[in-house]
């Protein structure tokens, strides 16, 4: 299984709904995007500090590297980056996305 790791920075002056609206999208590719097993997401919870600004985030399981490879520019997906960034304290700056294989050490 492929985890894809992903934290947003969001910009401070959003509507009302706008993150969940994108988070409802994300949440819903399970059902539209073959490969998917699992999602998780939300905004940052920690007493640690140590988020250093990434306000939400998700996890996104897909069942091997094919089907995360397809992911990646499925239209679906595209769209959602499409209306992101704009969203993002910093465009693209405002994102990290780490992919990782469960157990793989190298």
């Amino acid at each position: 299984m492929v985890h894809h790791v992903v934290l947003f920075r969001f910009r401070t002056d959003l509507p009302a709904g706008a993150i969940e609206a994108v988070f409802d999208e994300l949440r819903g590719f399970r059902q539209s995007i073959p490969g998917i097993t699992g999602f998780q997401g939300g905004a940052y919870n920690s007493a640690e500090g140590l988020s250093k600004g990434f306000t939400h985030g998700f996890t996104m399981v897909f069942k091997d590297e094919s089907a995360r490879d397809a992911y990646l520019p499925h239209p679906l997906h595209q769209a959602v980056v499409a209306k992101l960034l704009p969203m993002l304290d910093g465009g693209i700056e405002g994102v990290v996305a780490f992919d990782f294989i469960d157990g793989l050490m190298g």
